[in-house]
């Protein structure tokens, strides 16, 4: 399927279903073309005065889009479904109407392709995400979904030139970021090289026309070296008696663009590599032909890939080569058999349409599902579907290491994948409680980035759990969204727990406990909040959405209720400063056991706590209903930071003496700055941790002590 920069080829869309079913006779069965041809005519009426953009009839898309699954071979249903893939989404035919006459299967297959356009979104974005999700989880039950979408796609941006531009530059982004490596992930070469080079055309119209001016001027001198060198290889390969078919191929576009924009090289450094490839009967003849080619001419060390050993992850085989060619420029070789050749360019869709090799098609296939699972897995995982996109896309990222477990078995992961990814891609148990690692038997830092045939040996614990830092360095997204999931879930018990305390306090206000609340009430309140149990309620107030002293007025019987009257006071909250992420303590003030505090509370934050002095207090930032009376817990024996201002005389080791005195008085150093301020004096702004008051004060009074500190002071932001 050749490249077609141009947008706007309209007249090609005019695929007549007389042509498409002509294709479809030479290789589906009679009875089979008669199905979609009265597809057509369902579809057809179904579209009956609905026009394009373009001005021509809707159907023209339909048939255009079923013709580019033609080409691929696919079953008749996947073409049945491109017919009417757009039936549900704009016309009043109901899902019920096309299983009724078609089947449930073809159905399905609508149905997945179809947008969600009866929910209304707060945003555009939000609303891609959530149909990419139904789409995404409609391929998982089957594959021919995101066929039949790649279909659409294609064709789309064959006739985007009648789009206004900042439509046509969304569409293209989108292809370009979602569409086309999902083509590139399934191994269906044809359509993603179509697609990124459509995507580029329209993305940086500019730019591509730069480019395909530079690549047919240069075509010319190249000729004859390609001729060249493709006859010498034909006469090595027929000396040696093996028999083969030699192809010179270019590189598409956007792959030229990709190189010059990652690389930082010139258009001459990426077009003078001659590429050509050579197939051949079987396995063994690859590694033959890659034999003599290297007697031939000399290979590039550490520029050889064998992917026939270690397959990509979408199934494709080949074997790499690139050589010192002729006339001093590189020469790249690819090698691989027939039914490598076609597997390489229809991938997955090689299911319905290559039936010699099973057994090959089945490992491709079992590459496909493994996918499919993990996108099931992480979409479970994701908060939003906003978050699940932003993981497909990190998923989709091509390039690839190879890595060893202890016992030898091959691991795949992204270029740039981490300890911690691998861990995650051995079992999300062995991610969440690693704590250590081994790269060929050395000790490293949990951030190492892999490189390929390295061993990793991870070492884990009971009780462990992921570090929220994690997310700054891993790169697939299994270990992403098991690390948010992760933290999202720890998040929502500490939440409950805060939550059960405030309510608690709330309800002994009326001299009740949760044991009084009878279940009838609770099941009435739930009903109300439209939550489904106490803990979804406990989290929305430990959370700060739902007042604790409204909640439990709503909960205690009424005669409760009016006996107290205006008489609602209740005894502190007791903190500990242990409670996790849902209660934070303020970095204005930084307040420490010791100091007089109140809790402010947040909506959909949980609880902050601040000193009673704090300037954000005394100016009112928040209204008393936020205001929540808090205490500390006695006998805390915890770390908490706090700022010191610190001035000494301008003497040489002064920083190194006080930052000593600190240590020496079981404190820790997390952060110093120093200001200069009239070449006489310097401040030290110091952030230390602390257990209390107390505590401080004996820093402080140590740190006072010495000759060269001349004043020394808490500070508050």
């Amino acid at each position: 399927m050749a490249s077609r920069p141009d947008l706007n080829t309209a007249d090609e869309s005019r695929f007549l279903i007389s042509d498409l079913c002509g294709m479809l006779e030479s290789y589906l069965d009679k009875e089979q073309v008669q199905e979609v041809y009265r597809a057509y005519l369902f579809g057809a009426e179904a579209h009956e005065g609905q026009q394009r953009l373009s001005g021509e009839p809707y159907i023209y898309h339909p048939i255009a889009a079923a013709r580019i699954l033609a080409e691929l071979h696919l079953d008749h249903k996947s073409i049945i479904a491109a017919i009417l893939h757009d039936v549900i989404e704009d016309t009043p035919i109901a899902k019920e109407q096309i299983e009724s006459a078609f089947g449930a299967d073809v159905a399905e297959l609508v149905d997945g392709v179809s947008k969600l356009t009866q929910i209304e979104f707060e945003s555009q974005a939000e609303a891609q995400a959530e149909n990419f999700r139904k789409m995404i989880l409609a391929m998982v039950r089957d594959i021919r979904v995101i066929l039949v979408k790649l279909a659409d796609r294609l064709h789309n941006m064959r006739t985007l030139g009648v789009m206004r531009p900042d439509k046509r530059r969304r569409i293209a982004r989108e292809t370009l970021d979602i569409y086309a490596p999902i083509a590139n992930r399934l191994g269906i070469n044809a359509l993603r090289v179509e697609l990124e080079d459509l995507g580029f055309a329209a993305l940086y119209p500019l730019r591509y026309k730069v480019l395909e001016k530079a690549v047919l001027a240069a075509r010319g001198h190249r000729k004859e070296v390609l001729n060249k060198i493709n006859t010498a290889i034909k006469r090595r390969i027929e000396q040696e008696h093996l028999p083969a078919r030699v192809l010179s191929r270019e590189k598409h576009l956007y792959s030229l663009y990709r190189k010059i924009r990652d690389k930082a090289l010139s258009f001459e450094e990426i077009y003078d590599v001659y590429a050509f490839r050579i197939i051949v009967k079987d396995v063994d003849a690859c590694y033959r032909a890659l034999g003599i080619m290297h007697n031939l001419y000399k290979p590039v060390p550490g520029k050889f890939k064998d992917y026939i050993a270690i397959p990509k992850a979408n199934g494709y085989q080949s074997l790499h080569s690139i050589l010192f060619g002729p006339y001093g420029v590189p020469l790249e070789v690819q090698i691989r058999t027939e039914d490598m050749n076609k597997v390489a360019e229809s991938g997955v869709a090689a299911h319905w349409v290559y039936k010699a090799n099973e057994e090959r098609l089945d490992q491709m296939h079992a590459g496909a599902r493994e996918w499919m699972r993990e996108l099931l897995e992480m979409q479970t995982r994701a908060g939003d579907s906003l978050e699940f996109l932003e993981n497909v896309k990190v998923d989709l990222f091509p390039d690839a290491v190879y890595v060893f477990t202890p016992a030898g078995e091959i691991m795949k992961l992204p270029y740039g994948a981490t300890v911690i990814d691998f861990a995650y891609a051995v079992h999300t148990d062995v991610g969440n409680t690693c704590i250590d690692a081994k790269v060929n038997r050395q000790v490293v830092p949990l951030r190492t980035v892999l490189h390929n045939g390295q061993t990793v040996e991870i070492v884990t614990a009971v009780g462990a759990c992921p570090s929220p830092a994690w997310l700054n360095f891993v790169v697939t997204a299994k270990a992403r969204s098991n690390i948010r999931h992760y933290q999202k879930s720890l998040k929502r018990e500490e939440a409950i727990e805060l939550g059960r305390r405030m309510l608690d306090r709330a309800l002994g206000v009326f001299e009740v406990t949760a044991a009084d609340i009878s279940e009838k009430r609770l099941q009435v309140l739930l009903q109300d909040y439209h939550l489904s149990t106490l803990d979804d309620l406990l989290v929305e107030v430990g959370m700060g959405r739902r007042p604790s002293v409204l909640v439990a007025r709503a909960l205690v019987p009424s005669e409760a209720a009016d006996s107290k009257g205006d008489d609602m006071t209740m005894r502190p909250l007791v903190i500990k400063g242990t409670e996790g992420m849902v209660m934070r303590f303020s970095k204005c003030c930084r307040p420490i056991p010791g100091d007089p505090v109140i809790g402010i509370i947040t909506g959909g934050r949980g609880l902050m706590i601040h000193s009673q002095n704090c300037r954000n207090i005394t100016d009112n930032k928040y209204p008393k209903e936020n205001q929540l009376d808090v205490q500390w817990e006695p006998g805390i024996d915890e770390e908490f930071p706090v700022e010191v201002s610190v001035i000494v005389e301008d003497r040489r080791g002064v920083l190194a003496r006080v930052a000593t005195v600190i240590g020496d008085a079981d404190s820790n150093i997390e952060n110093v700055g120093i200001e200069e301020r009239d070449g006489l004096t310097n401040k030290l702004q110091f952030t230390i941790t602390v257990h209390n008051r107390q505590h401080l004060a004996r820093v402080m009074r140590r740190v006072r002590n010495i000759p060269s500190v001349i004043k020394i002071t808490r500070t508050r932001s």
